[in-house]
This record gives structure tokens, C-alpha cells and sequence, in this order.
């Protein structure tokens, strides 16, 4: 059966949508669990899967839902794709767009520098960065979250972790905000393909310049632990090492920036949750996964592929076919949430996806638990009367399609005297 790929659809982007898409997604699970969108060419198509069941199952069934497209052609097929640019190359090669046994090999190493114990020794470093952002905004009574608060403290972490010097940190900030958004394929525009480049060649020789200082005198960061990571006699090439840390750089701070935006925003919106939890800050692990699943910063998980023609719902999503996971429709879906539209801080077994699912569950989910933790308890213990200093209909969205967040959150709290 093929659907019509012609018929007028929901709108599925923009300003409207982004403020508020869960009617969209239920609409879509009601009624079109398994929806394509057809390019204005008819060249290629991607497919909107909505149902939680439905994207669990895809999340766990990497032989046919598979990250990288080569591996959705034949070998006849591969032989006529011309080779990617090296920019490219040095852009995607990590494990977030490996599959098999590549993926397992490229987890298997950094699964080594990300250690349980390196994440829990952070956290009194994570507590001094979160105050020290805290003690400059206090005293007046006034700060946009984002700029003011999550994105240093996500960027910092992240930097140090990494072993990046302090003076270096605004450095990350220019590289993320450069390639985090889907514009960033090299192929796109002449003049963006001149700049990115650019900021790659910047990204790559201070890279390979911390590196070789790493090798002279190791330390105890991630840089390190990457530069010494071994499997069995193997390890990360150059290409290999300088992917992750992108991965880390672009993807590592940006959705946890927008996972303490998001869960700010939430709670100054249910202001007896906001009391409870500053009453109770021992409940904000738990609180920190239904904040997850209620608004998370991931909408749509990244991209998958099909690697053979799949049978879904009557629809035959076509091998080569784009397939995008609505994580944010899965988690209001009441198949798998009662009542998934109200805020339930006792949700009893809450199988939320933000993290992924199957192989391809984030490394950085442990980190990015912690940095949310740490922050909304200082945040509602450091902040009286925190609140909304504008309307929620005046907030603006960012577009990126993977990315849930606002991109300004003005807040006001009661001023000390």
C-alpha cells in the first residue's frame, strides 16, 4: 500500500509548530502512525514514525533501521557513490552514524574513557561551576537561562572534561553553533562549504596540537583516556579520535544545554512541581526522567535508514528511504503513558527515550543526568520566586529538526535584601 504523496499533511516545522507540536503528533499517531513526506523532486522520501511501540522496535532493530545510507545500497551500488570529502569524513566518522560491527568497535573504545567513576567524580566540580554562574547573576534578580546559566555551565563541562584549557572554552561555542545544525553538510553551498571548512582546519589543528601535548604529558581527561584507549591491541585512528570529540562537542553540550532550558522552563510552568522539588531536592533524580519524557530536548532521534523494504502499518518504507523516530510523539502516546499529557513526578516505570534505545543507548546519558540534577537543585535553592519574566507565547523555537528547545528563557526570582 502507498500513501499519497501528493495529500496536503500536517505541518510538521516553523515557529507554531515548534511551540507547541504534541496535537500535531497525536493527530499523526492517531491517523498516520507511519508517515511520508515526498520530496519536491520525487527523488526521495522520509517517513514519520510516531507510535512509541513502533519506535522502540525500530530504535532496537539495527539490521534494517540502519545509521549509515552506504549500507543500505549493494556492493554494485557502493561502487559508483563517490568517495565523501575528507571534511565530510572528519565530520561523521563516529559511532552515532556507524552500524555493526564498525559501531561496536568505535563503542567499545570510548566506552573505556566514559568510565562510571570519571562521571561521579565530577560532580563537586559540576556544583563550583553551577554556583560560580549563580553568584553572578543573584544580585539581580534577573537572567536568560540559556545564555546566563545552561549553555556555560554545558560548554564548561564539557570543555573540561575533554582537558580543554578555560581560555579555549568560547572556541567550542563558535564549532558547536557552526555545526550543529543540519545546514552544516559541506555539500550544501559553496560559501558555506568555505567556512566550515575553515572551521574545521581551526578545530583540526588545535585538536591535533592538544593531542600531542596529551602524549607528552598525559593528564587525567578525556583526551587522555581517548589517546589511550585499547581493545584488544586496537585503537581509535586520528579521523576516528578528532569524530568523537566533534560528537561530544556539538552533541555532548547542545542537548544538555536544552535538557536544563527545557526542564526550567516545565517546572516554572507548574509551579507546585517547582515547590515540591525545592521542598524535596533528594526527588530530582526521579523527577529528572519524567521531565525528560514530558518535554525533552531530543524531538526526533537522528536519522535512520532503511536497509531493505520494511512492512509497517500497510506502508512499505522502500530500502534506501529515510526514517525519522518521533521521540517526543512516543513519549505522549497513551499506549505507553497514561494520561501522557499531564506532568507526573510518581510515574511508575517510566520507559522514556530521550537517551536512545539498543545499541546506540548514549554513552553521556550518566553525565547529562548528573549536569541536570545539579542544576535545577541549585537553581530552585539559589533562586526564590524563580518565574517567567515574559510570556510563554512570546518564547521563539529553534527550528533544527532534532532539537526541542527555546531559544531564550527569561526567568525573574525575589532579590535578596
Amino acid at each position: 500500500m502507498e500513501q499519497s504523496q501528493r495529500a496536503p499533511g500536517p505541518l510538521l516545522s516553523g515557529q507554531q509548530f515548534k511551540a507547541d507540536p504534541y496535537p500535531t503528533y497525536a493527530q499523526l499517531r492517531a491517523e498516520a502512525p507511519v508517515y511520508c513526506r515526498t520530496s519536491a523532486d520525487g527523488a526521495a522520501r522520509m517517513w514519520f514514525i510516531t507510535r512509541y511501540e513502533d519506535v522502540v522496535a525500530a530504535l532496537r532493530d539495527h539490521k534494517r533501521f540502519v545509521k549509515d545510507v552506504r549500507n543500505t545500497l549493494t556492493p554494485e551500488e557502493q561502487a559508483r557513490i563517490p568517495a565523501p570529502p575528507p571534511l565530510y569524513q572528519l565530520l561523521t566518522h563516529h559511532m552515532l552514524n556507524a552500524d555493526g560491527a564498525t559501531h561496536a568497535r568505535l563503542r567499545a573504545l570510548v566506552n573505556k574513557a566514559f568510565a562510571a567513576r570519571r562521571v561521579e567524580r565530577l560532580e563537586p566540580r559540576l556544583r563550583a561551576i553551577a554556583n560560580e554562574l549563580i553568584d553572578k547573576v543573584q544580585p539581580h534578580g534577573r537572567m536568560e537561562i540559556i545564555h546566563d546559566f545552561s549553555l556555560p555551565f554545558s560548554i564548561t563541562v564539557i570543555a573540561e572534561l575533554l582537558g580543554v584549557p578555560s581560555r579555549d572554552h568560547h572556541r567550542y561555542r563558535a564549532w558547536s553553533r557552526a555545526l550543529v545544525a543540519p545546514s552544516a553538510d559541506p555539500s550544501r553551498n559553496e560559501r558555506k562549504t568555505a567556512r566550515l571548512r575553515s572551521i574545521m582546519e581551526d578545530f583540526t589543528t588545535y585538536l591535533r596540537r592538544l593531542c600531542t601535548e596529551r602524549q607528552r604529558n598525559p593528564q587525567d581527561d578525556l583526551i587522555t583516556s581517548l589517546l589511550e584507549a585499547d581493545e584488544a591491541g586496537d585503537r581509535l585512528s586520528e579521523e576516528e579520535l578528532f569524530s568523537m570529540v566533534l560528537l561530544l562537542t556539538v552533541v555532548g553540550h547542545e542537548t544538555s544545554v536544552y535538557l536544563i532550558g527545557n526542564s526550567v522552563l516545565t517546572l516554572l510552568q507548574h509551579p507546585d512541581v517547582q515547590t515540591h522539588l525545592r521542598n524535596c531536592p533528594e526527588e530530582i533524580p526521579a523527577a529528572i526522567e519524567e521531565l525528560i519524557r514530558y518535554d525533552g530536548p531530543v524531538e526526533r532521534a537522528t536519522m535512520r535508514f532503511a536497509a531493505e523494504d520494511v512492512e509497517l502499518h500497510g506502508y512499505t518504507i522502500r530500502r534506501g528511504d529515510a526514517v525519522s523516530l518521533v521521540l517526543a510523539s512516543a513519549h505522549r502516546d497513551p499506549a505507553a503513558f497514561p494520561d501522557p499529557d499531564r506532568l507526573d513526578l510518581a510515574r511508575d516505570g517510566n520507559r522514556h527515550l530521550g537517551f536512545g534505545h539498543g545499541v546506540h543507548y548514549c554513552v553521556g546519558a550518566p553525565l547529562a543526568r548528573l549536569e541536570a540534577c545539579v542544576a535545577l537543585e541549585l537553581l530552585l535553592r539559589r533562586l526564590p520566586g524563580l518565574q517567567l519574566a515574559t510570556p510563554v507565547t512570546q518564547l521563539r523555537w529553534h527550528t533544527n529538526p532534532i532539537l526541542r528547545g527555546a531559544r531564550a528563557v527569561w526567568v525573574q526570582w525575589e532579590e535578596r535584601t
